[in-house]
């Protein structure tokens, strides 16, 4: 069984960053926490009162959604939450990947839902 052990993030796609952050840093007021860039993409993060929301151009699989944001749930342990995921038939999204902080995956869940499972690299936790 997956062991969840925080949300990780919340994270919302965006089409367009240089907009996103307008809104987020200049109307919301957000200060950014971490950026990083990856092949002319980028994924912001914002700290707010111990949660992270993070927004992202990175993926063209993850797409902005009127239905709302995807949830990150932080694992214990990945590799484990990876293969109890592929023996339960999960729809996978995003495959397994790593990140300079982070391994993560997105799956979906039986309406459609993202559900991102990440874990962080031991210096980032």
């Amino acid at each position: 069984m997956i062991q969840v052990t925080e949300i990780a993030f919340i994270g919302y796609p965006v089409t367009d960053m240089s907009r996103a952050r307008a809104f987020y840093e200049g109307v919301l007021g957000l200060k950014t926490a971490a950026t990083f860039d990856h092949e002319g993409k980028q994924w912001i993060e914002y700290d707010i009162a111990g949660a992270t929301l993070a927004i992202t151009n990175m993926s063209p699989d993850w797409k902005p959604s009127t239905s709302g944001p995807g949830v990150a749930l932080e694992v214990a342990d990945f590799a484990a939450a990876m293969a109890d995921l592929r023996a339960a038939g999960a729809k996978f999204i995003i495959e397994p990947m790593d990140s300079p902080v982070c391994h993560m995956a997105v799956v979906t869940d039986p309406d459609s839902n993202s559900v991102c499972l990440h874990r962080r690299h031991a210096a980032q936790v």
